[in-house]
């Protein structure tokens, strides 16, 4: 299956807010029926679809990621958290670089961002402490991400990340605690979504 191109706010309503798939609210909806009792298959599809969405992934690639970290020696959940936080794409969007994880892939593809002064254009490269992310010294570049500068909200940026707004740049310090992660999730509900298949 390839990444999802379909409405946002179908899947925002179904699963809650999903900050990194995009910047804007759905309306609430009127005549709401009474929830119905979930089943605990349902639970843990619904976590995994969140992570799956909110980062933009593949089933392929999270399957990939789960089990990287089911390799780690530390706890599976918060190290799949960790590798998913320090994806070029979700500093991109956590620094504030770019409104949403969608369009800062979209940065990284176009070839506008430089990771320790070259040119990075693969989404899903893993940032490292001490990386430093900038946009190209064009025109073209800056501007798109002055854009995003001007357009988001200011948001309280994570302790694993320093922003320099007048240089269009950006530092990772170390990586990231479970406590700055941008979304509202269970990943052990992922975790045992997929104990089956890895």
């Amino acid at each position: 299956m390839s990444r999802y191109r379909g409405p946002r706010f179908k899947k925002i309503r179904r699963l809650g807010a999903l900050p990194g798939l995009t910047s804007k609210r759905p309306k609430a909806r009127k005549n709401q029926s009474r929830p119905r009792k979930k089943s605990q298959y349902r639970i843990r599809l619904e976590e995994k679809q969140k992570l799956r969405f909110h980062y933009g992934l593949t089933e392929r690639q999270l399957l990939k990621y789960v089990r990287i970290a089911g390799k780690a020696k530390s706890s599976t959940g918060q190290v799949l958290l960790q590798l998913l936080e320090m994806r070029l794409d979700n500093i991109l969007f956590r620094l504030g670089l770019a409104s949403t994880i969608p369009q800062a892939r979209q940065l990284v593809n176009h070839r506008h961002i430089l990771v320790n002064d070259r040119i990075v254009d693969i989404p899903s490269y893993r940032c490292k402490p001490r990386d430093i992310i900038s946009a190209r010294n064009e025109q073209k570049s800056r501007a798109l991400i002055q854009n995003s500068l001007d357009s988001s909200i200011p948001k309280k940026l994570p302790k694993h990340l320093t922003l320099h707004t007048l240089q269009y740049k950006g530092l990772v310090n170390q990586i990231i605690d479970r406590k700055w992660v941008g979304l509202k999730i269970n990943e052990l509900l992922v975790v045992e979504y997929y104990s089956r298949q890895t």
